[in-house]
């Protein structure tokens, strides 16, 4: 079965850094779009970022253009997410997603706190 296996989340200073990592099963990775999104307290879940199956093209929230960095190694089935100059409006839970077979998978989501 589709699984989607978010980690690297935590707590941060403004101004600094985090990778997320997303291990994907139980599909052929390497043939999909693969996003994140994210959830803040309070706040309907939005879109942060998308990576095409090769990984030549990727779209991002204006909110985070610039400071955030999608990547992926279809070898070991895995999206990143890169996080610079974190805010603390970037405080969320973060998820995974993948839309297979005209079904929408979705990870457990990891959490990102920015406080000083």
């Amino acid at each position: 079965q589709v699984q989607l296996v978010e980690s690297g989340g935590g707590s941060v200073q403004p101004g600094g850094s985090l990778r997320l990592s997303c291990t994907a099963s139980g599909f052929a990775f390497s043939t999909y779009v693969m996003y994140w999104y994210r959830q803040a307290p309070g706040k309907a879940r939005e879109f942060v970022a998308s990576i095409s199956s090769g990984g030549g093209t990727t779209e991002y929230a204006g909110s985070v253009k610039g400071r955030f960095t999608i990547s992926r190694d279809n070898a070991k089935n895995t999206v990143y997410l890169q996080m610079n100059s974190l805010k603390p409006d970037d405080t969320a839970v973060y998820y995974c997603n993948a839309f297979i077979r005209r079904t929408e998978y979705w990870g457990q989501g990891t959490q990102v706190t920015v406080s000083s």
